[in-house]
C-alpha cells in the first residue's frame, strides 16, 4: 500500500476513534414507513386496500414482514457511528397507536426500551406521524398535536395529517422536535403546492411560538414535505439556509440542501430522484461549543438491502408493493438521520 495513502487512512481511524471517544453522540432518524397499516377495516377511514379483503392482500404474514422489515432498518440507522439505535425517531405513514407499540415491541427493537407519542390524525386514509424515543436518553416535558386546516377546489374540508409538536428533556438538555408529513404531489406539484405552502405556515406558527416563550430553545423539524430542500415551502416560507457560512441570528438551518444539490435523494418516481425526507433546525445547534448539543452531520441511510436489485427500479428503494405487486420490500423512501454530539465531559 501507498506509504502516503496507509498514513492517511491511518489519521482518519484516528479521528473517528478520538470523536467516539470524546464526544457524546446521539443519533435523530426519520422514516416514512409507507402504510404500516394493521389488518383491520376502519369504517371512518379509507383504509379497505390494506385489509385481508382488499386488492392488496394484506394479510397477517405480511404485516409481520412488514414490522421485521422496519424495525431491522430503525435498528441499524447511525449504528457505525453511535453502535446503536437511534435515540429519537421521526416515523409517518403509521395507522394507529396499535402498529406503532407492535413495531417497537418487535424483536429487533424491544430491548431498545422506545416510549411512543402519537395522536389520531384526521388523515382520510387513516395515517399519522409519531414520535419514538429512548427513555434512557429523553425524557418528553410537553407534546401536543397541531392540526393543519385545508380546503379543496370545492371549498370543502380537505384532512391531512397534523404536526406532532413534543419537547423534553435529551440528556437533561431542552429540545423541541417537531414530526411533519406534509400533503402530497397528487394532482401534480403545481397544483398541490398551495397545501404544502401552508403546511410550512403552520411549521413557521409553530417554531415562532416556542421561540416567543423560549428565545434561546432548540428546535428541530424533521420529516416527509413532500418538497425538495430548495421548494418554496422552505426556502420563502420558512426562509431555510443551506450554507452555514449565510446563516443569522434567526435563520433555519436545512443540511439536506447540501445533500439535494448533489443528487442525493430519499425517493425516486419517473428516473428523478427527490429529498423529501429532511431535516431542519434552529441556528443555535451550530455552535463551536460541544458543551451542549450540536450539530454534526445529516444523511440518507441507503444500506444495499434498501435498494431494488433489478428490473425497471433497480437502485431505488425497494418498496412493499409495486406497480400492484407485492414484492416484500421496506418502503418507497429511505430514512435520514443526523447526528447531535455534545462533549462526554459535559453529560
Amino acid at each position: 500500500m501507498n506509504k502516503l495513502l496507509f498514513l492517511f487512512l491511518t489519521l482518519i481511524n484516528f479521528n473517528l476513534h478520538a470523536q467516539k471517544k470524546n464526544y457524546k453522540i446521539r443519533t435523530i432518524a426519520f422514516y416514512n414507513v409507507e402504510n404500516l397499516f394493521d389488518l383491520k377495516n376502519d369504517s371512518l377511514t379509507y383504509d379497505d386496500d390494506r385489509t385481508p379483503e382488499g386488492k392488496d392482500h394484506w394479510t397477517l404474514d405480511r404485516y409481520e414482514e412488514k414490522l421485521t422489515h422496519v424495525s431491522k432498518v430503525l435498528s441499524e440507522i447511525g449504528h457505525t457511528i453511535s453502535k446503536n439505535s437511534p435515540d429519537i425517531i421521526g416515523l409517518c405513514e403509521v395507522e394507529n397507536q396499535q402498529v406503532v407499540e407492535d413495531l417497537v415491541y418487535h424483536k429487533n427493537l424491544q430491548d431498545k426500551n422506545y416510549g411512543i407519542v402519537h395522536f389520531d390524525s384526521p388523515d382520510e386514509r387513516g395515517i399519522d406521524v409519531a414520535l419514538l424515543y429512548k427513555k434512557s436518553a429523553f425524557i418528553p416535558t410537553s407534546f401536543k398535536s397541531q392540526r393543519l386546516l385545508l380546503q379543496n377546489s370545492e371549498g370543502f374540508r380537505d384532512y391531512t395529517r397534523d404536526q406532532l409538536v413534543v419537547g423534553g428533556l435529551l440528556d437533561n438538555e431542552q429540545i423541541y422536535f417537531i414530526v411533519n408529513h406534509w400533503p402530497s404531489r397528487s394532482g401534480g406539484e403545481a397544483r398541490s403546492k398551495p397545501n404544502r405552502i401552508e403546511a410550512a405556515k403552520l411549521n413557521k406558527r409553530i417554531i415562532d411560538s416556542i421561540i416567543r416563550t423560549d428565545s434561546s430553545a432548540k428546535i428541530i423539524s424533521m420529516g416527509d414535505l413532500n418538497d425538495d430542500p430548495t421548494s418554496d415551502s422552505l426556502k420563502k416560507i420558512l426562509k431555510t439556509i443551506g450554507d452555514v457560512n449565510k446563516l443569522e441570528e434567526k435563520d433555519l438551518y436545512n443540511p439536506m440542501e447540501k445533500l439535494h444539490k448533489k443528487g442525493i435523494g430519499s425517493l425516486a418516481y419517473r428516473d428523478k430522484w427527490n429529498l423529501f425526507d429532511q431535516f431542519f433546525f434552529t441556528n443555535n445547534l451550530i455552535s463551536e461549543n460541544k458543551e451542549s448539543f450540536t450539530f454534526w452531520k445529516a444523511g440518507v441511510f441507503a444500506p444495499s438491502y434498501l435498494l431494488d436489485p433489478s428490473g425497471r427500479y433497480k437502485g431505488y428503494p425497494l418498496r412493499t408493493y409495486a406497480g400492484g405487486n407485492y414484492v416484500g420490500g421496506y418502503s418507497d423512501h429511505f430514512p435520514v438521520y443526523m447526528y447531535l454530539i455534545k462533549s462526554s465531559l459535559n453529560p
